[in-house]
């Protein structure tokens, strides 16, 4: 909704002052020059992106209109389950994770936070790593170097559209200007006309420049550092999970990891310390 009120603010910022000046909005509506600049946009995003990109890019759209997926209860319900994976590791051992990491889906550990476990990356994030603790993997360092790895990979995933689209953003006022310099052509093949169609002809054409630095600007740009923003947002998810698991494999106990993978938050996002030790106290034992 946030992205949608601005672009109607941009729209009514660029066209009211044109119109309290006295300008005229049937000179805005040039179908050529509209088909001409979106049309050559389309398609050179099209040419420069992967067929996952492509797919990506509605996906990354609907992600700037709705905002960050992950909300404070979100990041509760997943700090009480890092602990209660904790705290069973800590009291029957690693192994008694076995059952749940391999069955997730069956299991009735991570049955109690449905949030979580509908969050099918995330839980084949968890569950892997804590896989390879149950295979005896012991050394935090290596398995941060492993976690930071999958993670940049991933977040380069994700990243491939808000790049894609400020890349399309770069490129629109040069597309403006092929689309006015067309306009000149066909201006200057009719320019034995009376003045007032010259001048029509004129302002057609540098419709297409005005198109393209709106667009560009006004829109497709703005959409793009949304989309990073939004992502860099969700990647907190992951960075509570690599947080928590690190101070587990450190020795921590279970509310002392909770409580690193919870600093690991941004402040708007991050439940307070009475509110994780009051939602963790009230969990059954696992």
């Amino acid at each position: 909704m946030v992205v949608l009120v601005g672009a109607l603010i941009v729209l009514a910022a660029a066209v009211v002052p044109y119109v309290l000046i006295g300008g005229h909005l049937g000179v805005l509506w040039q179908p050529g020059e509209y088909a001409t600049i979106i049309g050559a946009a389309v398609g050179a995003f099209i040419i420069s992106n992967t067929t996952d990109t492509l797919k990506g890019a509605l996906a990354g759209i609907k992600r700037a209109i709705k905002g960050p997926a992950y909300r404070k209860k979100d990041y509760l319900e997943l700090l009480c389950l890092l602990y209660q994976v904790f705290k069973l590791a800590k009291t029957k051992g690693m192994l008694a994770l076995e059952q749940h990491v391999e069955k997730p889906d069956e299991s009735a550990l991570f049955a109690q936070f449905p949030g979580v476990v509908h969050n099918h990356h995330a839980m084949r994030f968890i569950c892997d790593y804590l896989r390879l603790m149950t295979l005896g993997t012991e050394n935090p360092n290596e398995v941060e170097t492993l976690m930071d790895a999958e993670l940049e990979t991933h977040h380069a995933e994700r990243h491939n559209v808000s790049h894609a689209l400020q890349s399309m953003a770069d490129g629109l006022p040069a597309l403006g200007i092929v689309a006015a310099v067309l306009g000149v052509i066909h201006t200057m093949g009719s320019i034995t006309e009376p003045p007032e169609v010259l001048g029509h002809l004129i302002g057609a054409a540098l419709v297409g420049t005005f198109l393209g630095v709106l667009i560009s600007y006004g829109f497709v740009g703005p959409l793009a550092t949304k989309i990073k923003n939004v992502d860099e947002a969700d990647s907190k998810y992951f960075q509570v999970v690599k947080a928590g698991l690190l101070a587990h494999m450190q020795g921590y106990p279970p509310s002392v990891s909770v409580e690193f993978a919870r600093k690991a938050l941004l402040e708007k996002a991050m439940p307070s310390f009475y509110e994780l030790e009051e939602a963790v106290g009230s969990l059954p034992q696992p």
